[in-house]
């Protein structure tokens, strides 16, 4: 096996030393990230419109029409948030500076953005069999308030009060100057 033969993931060298995603091939994923992601909007989209809105146009109620509004707004939102991470800097000369913020990084940002977007697409297209499938979007905000207990509120209040190492060292010399002032 020689050095130079590919490996599957493309990253990790024969060392076993993950390597780093240069500017230029984080560009490039963020690209299509964003347009697999923009495919799935629009399909989902394009589902619930055919079938809600033309199809069953007869039993559309006002609620077909206003979780449409909520799923485009949460996919708006979504979508111009990842796309504002994954913003290149160019030179003046057109060169890339900066690929953006990856996308494709592990318990990043855009990663539970992408599954607010996959949860409303999922709810979007079920929806056309039944209304009730919307209830399901409340685990975005239960999955939003356990990862904030997890990593912010939970550590913060079962942490243990600082040890405060130089005091714990001071107090014993102080006694024992003490015991010698007695003497």
């Amino acid at each position: 096996m020689s050095a130079a033969q590919p490996n599957s993931g493309g990253l990790q060298p024969k060392g076993g030393k993950v390597g780093t995603k240069g500017k230029k091939q984080i560009f490039e994923e963020n690209k299509a990230t964003l347009k697999f992601y923009l495919r799935i909007i629009l399909g989902a989209n394009a589902i619930y419109g055919v079938l809600n809105l033309f199809l069953f146009q007869s039993s559309a109620m006002f609620w077909a029409w206003g979780l449409l509004v909520f799923a485009l707004i949460v996919y708006s939102l979504s979508y111009r948030w990842m796309q504002g991470m994954a913003q290149p800097a160019f030179s003046e000369d057109g060169a890339l500076v900066d690929g953006g913020i990856d996308l494709n990084m592990e318990q990043g940002m855009a990663e539970h953005l992408k599954d607010v977007i996959l949860l409303t697409a999922i709810l979007q297209v079920l929806s056309c069999t039944s209304m009730y499938f919307w209830y399901l979007w409340l685990l975005a905000p239960g999955r939003a308030l356990y990862l904030l207990w997890v990593n912010i509120l939970g550590p913060w209040f079962t942490a243990e009060a600082p040890n405060n190492q130089e005091m714990s060292e001071k107090k014993p010399r102080r006694q024992e100057r003490r015991q010698m002032k007695r003497q």
